[in-house]
């Protein structure tokens, strides 16, 4: 590009290009760009920075997207959309190049091309960039290494640069010559003279090669000779930019005037057929860049250095309404490039902004882009943690600097000795069973040890080895066994698959009570007991299950309809797919760190504790965002007519926030007040270490009514000052959440030394009355508790460990003050119901839940919950008024005494979560439930793919007279995709045992009618949209081919899970009859069922099934597959190919 008719200002900037690894920065910088940007010791921004917000893209129209700065100060001289990824180019006047990856625009790479000069153009090849600069040609890879460097003569001044085939490379300059370059050989090959010296932009057709010159000319020239074939004689004065498409060059150029050269607003249009101009356009702009962009019709964009952008038709009339305006954030646009695709386009201003503009959201850069390498994270940073408690750990995995130095562990001969370590004894159940053949003894596995490995003991230990043995992954049922120290029922449960998968597994075993618990083997399932909690809350209960939106992936819907599988339960575990699916889409989830990966999971690598309390504090925020949306249409309401919806702060807001007023103090007198909520307490312990003892409600109240003394800004000191802040209560909660915060030996210390002291205290109360063994045995729990008014005395056992108590009493105080106090029984006997007390700002709260994470070496430890079960659920699911503490750990649950819920033994029972409820909370909500799905899921809906078509459409929807009604048929079937593939192992004796089954998901619902003028079409077809990869189509037995799930590509009828859930929901609630083969596994993947009975299925009852797997059953005989009854009775062959699917 010629830069000769650009404007003046531009020499401003001729310093700063040949000083780009000077740190000052340019004097026409914007001081708002410096905040939170670093510069490196050259320069050069190290992060992007967002310039201004994302704004509403409108389909089919330009508008931005992002702004992000490339390099502070430096204006960016050439930009580029790479055609083979999905990444743009930007190089600048210090001659540094930068990348950035797709529409986020979030930086790729970022390298220094050249020292001196800036970068005049840029192109993209498969294998790397090529950088043209003054004298130089440089072909690096996207990352930043050079793969060559060709050095052009030194009287060289190249502006420009023609990729004319995969190989061939043509550079033009000022000079009165073009150069072929070989990139295959890096050769010079031939070398073009011209009769016009001066080419500053090259383009090419099928027919010419079309070279625009400084003097204003265009020359056409053959593509074999490059000889002249026609020339344009465009502008006076000089060209600024030109662009062909099909038969038409469109330039813009600068005329000469009596004062210079002037900006031309006529743009010069020439047909290549005739070759001859055409009228030229007048724009309303001063053009400085201009590129054809043919989506719908041949329409050109227009730039102008100050920011004005112009569409219109090269054979039109211009309309001033065509002209958008592009915000630089210097005085000047410097270049500006449009996407292969069409979609976006690049504008680089004089501060070293890049500006994207499209026309749709989620635009893409190609048509077709190749997926992009990214870098490895760094190994040294990503390096687990050593366990220096596992006696295989092989001490090569420490990385040891090399040194020539003599190592501290290099001990001379005379104060050292060889002393191998013996091994250890054979074991005598081996010795007791082998069989000797010759010198060679044979005996049976017993399988005491891990396969192929012998842990290695000191002398010492020997004994305790020699009594080793391998635990079993399942903990009921098995023996205490002296070395382990975490309690059977607290251990980790795993589920052990057969060849039947789940059928054969006793969950019976692990839960003799009526409630459910919830499968573990599921990804992310490591929040299960927050589930429990957040079920067992009544009033957050009833409220997720009248809550429905239009949302794709809504937390509150998919808890709602976990929730009712949880009611309709009768002690069969269910599972949180559908939920836990929802909980992976979110993006607030994977930035919190919320999502782990299998292996993690697996190994136990993430600090649960921590993990499950930035959990805790998600779904409360997430569910009081959702709670605060606006009514939905009809066809999603139903909890609108619901008391829990109020115009103002949500349900969810209403139970758990604690209104509060932050108070800070300058030194200089300045006090600032200011109010907010919190949905959860995070407790703040005191630093001692002198052994004092202190209460629950004391370190509570510190941790609500925070003091401390930080910086923090005073508009009357107008700077940072030292303040004291305070945090005075407003009003509390009705539920009480706190994070413990146990995340160190300091934190774990405390609570160790604070329960030792009220052992003494305890023991000291009680004197001799305590008892030596516990009241009540578990197995009569249905009859613990003492009768109204006695005080039973507590065991020994029952006191140790206990510093938390199980009720606690807050008054709120007139100076805006909070006393917090423990409250015990004998406290409830001396003062009456704490309820008539509440009119003077006194509340008791109870104990109701507290989550435990559970330390084992062994499985990498698990997440436990105490739960207090209220009369309400007892009364539903038993029949009996009654309140109980329960231990729930997965699908395990079991009753315990109450004390056991405030036990933490800190060696392997750690506290993380703590729930209080309000005394007689239940009495201040309505706890009706009413089911917010409606027939008009039924109806018809739009179709998420964008190239569905009528002519597509494989059903026809239900109309308002052909609603469903108890007892109608209708045929079901689905179609699934595999997510992740079956893990497995082969033993020793040639059989496989499932570690872990695959995970499999709907891709394709279709019901049938059953009766009616219509019967025998279908009238749901639905293809279920999923965001997640897909490993395996099983196309073979599905039909569903890979793109039949995308939206973009998809010409199928695509929705969403959550929308055919609905409908599938509707129909086992109006109490239809499904009719099809192998429903059982299809309502499972679904997440409509959970395991009970021999049908194993739960939210549709037994005589709502015709499952003809079950029909043609014979006892003791194999399932007949649906191949073989097709062809029995029908005379059809099904599956024979996929195209007939």
């Amino acid at each position: 590009m010629n830069f000769e008719g650009l404007d003046p200002g531009l020499a401003e900037y001729a310093p700063a290009m040949h000083s780009a690894l000077d740190p000052v920065l340019d004097a026409h910088l914007n001081p708002s760009l410096l905040q939170n940007v670093e510069l490196d010791p050259e320069g050069v921004a190290l992060e992007a920075l967002p310039v201004q917000e994302s704004v509403h893209i409108m389909e089919g129209v330009y508008s931005e997207l992002h702004s992000v700065v490339a390099e502070v100060g430096v204006p960016v001289s050439v930009s580029h959309f790479d055609l083979h990824e999905e990444m743009l180019w930007v190089g600048s006047h210090g001659g540094h190049a930068t990348s950035f990856f797709g529409p986020a625009l979030e930086r790729y790479s970022s390298f220094q091309v050249n020292g001196s000069d800036d970068i005049r153009q840029i192109q993209s090849l498969e294998n790397g960039i090529l950088f043209l600069t003054k004298n130089n040609l440089k072909y690096m890879a996207r990352g930043g290494l050079i793969i060559f460097d060709y050095l052009l003569d030194e009287n060289e001044d190249m502006h420009s640069l023609l990729l004319t085939d995969s190989s061939i490379l043509l550079i033009g300059g000022l000079q009165n010559h073009i150069l072929e370059i070989d990139l295959n050989t890096v050769q010079e090959t031939q070398k073009y003279a011209v009769e016009t010296p001066g080419v500053t932009i090259m383009r090419q057709t099928n027919r010419f090669f079309f070279c625009g010159h400084t003097s204003g000319k265009v020359s056409l020239r053959d593509l074999r000779t490059f000889k002249v074939e026609h020339e344009f004689d465009a502008f006076s004065g000089s060209l600024s930019d030109f662009d062909v498409h099909g038969n038409l060059l469109a330039a813009c150029g600068f005329s000469s005037r009596l004062t210079g050269l002037a900006c031309d607003r006529f743009l010069k249009v020439y047909d290549l057929r005739m070759m001859r101009a055409i009228t030229p356009l007048q724009v309303h702009v001063d053009p400085a860049f201009l590129r054809f962009i043919p989506t719908y019709t041949s329409r050109l964009a227009i730039i102008s250095q100050s920011g004005q952008c112009q569409f219109c038709e090269p054979t039109g009339l211009a309309n001033p309404a065509d002209i958008f305006h592009v915000n630089p954030v210097g005085p000047l646009l410097m270049t500006f490039d449009v996407s292969a695709s069409k979609q976006a386009l690049a504008f680089g201003d004089s501060e070293g902004c890049v500006h994207l503009w499209t026309d749709s959201p989620e635009p893409s850069f190609n048509p077709y882009s190749r997926e992009t390498e990214f870098a490895l994270p760094c190994l040294v940073d990503s390096l687990p943690p050593l366990d220096w408690s596992q006696d295989l750990l092989p001490l090569s995995l420490i990385p040891v600097p090399l040194t020539t130095d003599t190592l501290l562990s290099d001990w001379p001969a005379a104060n050292s000795a060889p002393a191998p370590r013996r091994a250890p004894p054979v074991d005598a159940e081996i010795l007791r069973t082998m069989k000797k053949v010759g010198f060679i003894g044979y005996a049976p596995n017993p399988r005491t040890k891990l396969r192929n490995q012998i842990p290695y003991r000191l002398k010492e230990s020997d004994s305790e080895f020699d009594s080793f043995s391998q635990v079993t992954e399942s903990p009921v049922g098995r023996e205490e066994e002296p070395h382990l120290h975490v309690s059977k029922k607290y251990r980790k449960v795993t589920i052990k698959y057969s060849k039947l998968g789940l059928e054969d597994f006793d969950f019976k075993h692990y839960n003799k009570t009526l409630f459910a618990g919830l499968e573990p083997h599921i990804p992310n399932a490591y929040c299960n007991c927050m589930i429990q909690v957040l079920y067992f809350l009544e009033p957050v209960r009833c409220l997720i299950q009248n809550h429905l939106c239009q949302k794709e992936f809504c937390l509150a819907c998919e808890l709602g309809f976990l929730f009712h599988m949880l009611d309709l339960s009768r002690g069969d575990p269910c599972q949180g797919s559908n939920f836990l699916r929802a909980f992976r889409t979110i993006p607030e989830a994977s930035a919190l760190g919320l999502i782990l990966a299998d292996s993690d999971e697996a190994s136990g690598k993430g600090n649960l504790a921590r993990l499950i309390q930035r959990w805790n504090r998600f779904i409360l925020t997430q569910l009081h965002q959702d709670m605060q949306e606006l009514e939905v249409p009809q066809a999603y309401r139903g909890a609108g007519g619901s008391s829990f919806c109020s115009s103002g702060d949500s349900v969810i807001g209403q139970l758990f926030s604690c209104e509060m007023e932050n108070c800070s103090l300058c030194r200089c007198g300045s006090e600032t007040v200011r109010a907010s909520s919190t949905l959860l307490f995070t407790l703040s312990y005191p630093d001692d270490k002198t052994g004092k003892n202190y209460d629950f409600a004391q370190v509570l109240k510190r941790s609500i009514c925070l003091d401390q003394n930080t910086q923090a800004w005073c508009d009357n000191c107008e700077k940072y000052q030292p303040t004291i802040q305070t945090r005075n209560i407003r009003h509390l909660p009705d539920i009480l959440v706190i994070n413990c915060e146990v995340n160190s030996s300091k934190e774990a210390d405390f609570w160790r030394m604070q329960a030792e002291v009220a052992f003494k205290m305890a023991v000291k109360k009680h004197g001799g009355e305590i008892s030596k063994n516990k009241e009540f045995a578990l197995a009569d729990w249905k009859e613990l508790g003492s009768p109204e008014g006695v005080l039973v005395c507590p065991s020994i056992e029952e006191l140790k460990n206990v510093w938390l108590p199980f009720s606690i009493r807050m008054k709120m105080t007139r100076n805006k003050g909070l006393d917090v106090c423990n409250w015990t029984d004998g406290d409830e006997m001396q003062w009456g119901p704490a309820r008539a007390e509440e009119e003077h700002g006194v509340y008791v709260y109870d104990l109701m839940a507290t989550v435990v994470h559970i330390l084992d070496s062994r499985t990498g430890g698990s997440l436990v919950a105490h739960i207090k079960v209220g009369e309400t659920y007892h009364q539903r699911k038993e029949g009996v008024t009654h309140q109980q503490w329960y231990l729930f750990n997965d699908f395990l649950i079991e009753p315990i005494d109450k004390h056991e819920a405030v036990q933490f033994d800190m060696n392997w029972k750690v506290p993380a979560i703590l729930y209080y409820v309000k005394r007689n909370l239940n009495s201040r909500y309505n706890l009706n439930i009413k089911n917010p799905i409606e027939a008009s899921v039924l109806l018809a809906e739009a179709s998420l793919a964008r190239k569905q078509r009528k002519t597509h459409t494989t059903f026809i929807p239900l109309m308002l007279n052909e609603m469903p009604q108890i007892g109608d048929l209708v045929g079901l079937d689905a179609e699934f995709v595999t997510l992740n593939e079956e893990e497995a192992e082969l033993r020793s004796d040639g059989t496989k045992s499932t570690i872990k089954p695959s995970q499999m998901s709907v891709a394709r619902i279709t019901c049938v009618r059953g009766q009616g003028p219509n019967e025998g079409i279908p009238f749901i077809d639905d293809y279920i949209s999923t965001q997640e990869q897909v490993v395996d189509y099983l196309t073979q037995y599905s039909g569903i081919k890979p793109g039949d799930l995308d939206a973009k590509i998809s010409s199928k009828h695509l929705t969403t899970l959550k929308s055919t859930y609905l409908k599938l929901r509707f129909l086992i609630d109006i109490g239809v009859k499904f009719v099809g083969h192998g429903l059982q596994k299809d309502f499972r993947v679904i997440n409509l069922m959970v395991w009970q009975g021999s049908f194993k299925s739960l939210l549709v009852p037994k005589d709502q099934v015709l499952d003809t797997v079950y029909l043609f059953h014979m006892p003791r005989k194999r399932m007949i597959s649906l191949r073989f009854l097709a062809w029995y009775f029908l005379d059809a062959a099904v599956f024979s190919s996929v195209l007939a699917l």
